[in-house]
């Protein structure tokens, strides 16, 4: 049973923006956050990363670090050092309109060398919905405690050449780039991280809530009922509810019509079928009641959240 499999197989990366920068210390650049997730690998001398409310970390060479969106953050060559900012940067370097293409810029005091390789990735409405929440504030996986560091450093530096050639193909190169990337990071977090309180993946833990949650996952247009789950789980209803709630922290039910309404905007987003065939995959036998429950679910109907989702 492999339900963390099935879950980041739904996660898809819609497009990236890679970027290569040089610099030299002393060294500093302070971000408001970007719309998409920040993925960065580092060559050369070590950096630091500072979040507000967290103590600073330091990024050695070949450790790879996720972002989630809108996360305002600083990199310095050393804690102290004055900070440029990204938009500043950007604005100067960018190469056509901001975060749709590749970015290389150098900045620094001509002190040791680090060789930032950074790709911005805009994720599937299921992933930012149901996956990102568990990797609150960020995730820096350590070269030592991840066996595919290496590759996917390689990788990024790679694809990254590859995209600041613009060579034929480059874009979708970027996107795929952008997606392995982030399953591979989010799993090797999320099977040395186990989450804590109550959540999704604190449920896996245990193999009767595993196997309804599998279940759910495999077939969540199928009418479950909180008797039937049970029985998948191998409990009784109430013994079931109660575990279910204690681990995942809904109800069966309800974090069934959660999952239905992510997939759900997953499919608005990619305006990929019509409304009734996107309600009928949610379990719903009517348009108009599943876009009442979706409306419960993000505060819009269908068509007004998939338009905004388009603007961003």
């Amino acid at each position: 049973m492999d339900v963390l499999s099935d879950i980041l197989a739904v996660c898809r990366s819609e497009h990236a923006a890679p970027a290569r920068i040089a610099l030299t210390a002393p060294w500093g650049l302070a971000s408001t956050g970007v719309p998409g997730a920040l993925v960065r690998f580092a060559r050369g001398a070590p950096y630091w990363m500072e979040v507000q409310g967290e103590a600073p970390i330091q990024v050695a060479p070949g450790d790879l670090v996720l972002l989630p969106p809108m996360l305002p953050h600083r990199i310095v060559s050393q804690p102290g050092v004055p900070v440029a900012t990204f938009d500043e940067l950007i604005a100067r370097h960018s190469d056509g309109p901001r975060d749709e293409n590749p970015l290389v810029f150098a900045l620094g005091g001509g002190g040791p060398g680090t060789e930032l390789f950074s790709t911005q990735v805009w994720l599937s409405a299921y992933c930012r919905h149901t996956v990102l929440p568990l990797m609150q504030p960020f995730i820096h996986a350590r070269a030592q405690d991840m066996v595919l560091a290496a590759s996917l450093g390689a990788l990024m530096e790679s694809v990254t050449q590859e995209c600041l050639a613009r060579r034929p193909g480059w874009r979708l190169s970027a996107a795929r780039m952008g997606e392995l990337l982030l399953v591979n990071l989010l799993r090797a977090h999320l099977a040395r991280h186990p989450a804590p309180g109550s959540g999704w993946l604190r449920g896996l833990a245990d193999p009767g809530t595993a196997r309804a949650l599998q279940r759910m996952h495999r077939a969540p247009e199928q009418g479950w009922t909180l008797a039937s789950l049970a029985r998948e789980a191998g409990m009784s209803r109430t013994r079931f509810s109660e575990r279910f709630r204690e681990l995942v922290g809904t109800t069966p039910i309800g974090y069934l019509t959660a999952h239905r309404m992510a997939l759900a905007a997953q499919a608005l987003e990619e305006a990929a079928m019509p409304l009734a065939r996107i309600a009928e995959r949610a379990g719903y036998d009517s348009a108009k009641v599943f876009a009442r429950a979706f409306r419960r679910w993000s505060g819009s109907p269908p068509s007004v959240w998939a338009r905004r989702e388009a603007q961003r």
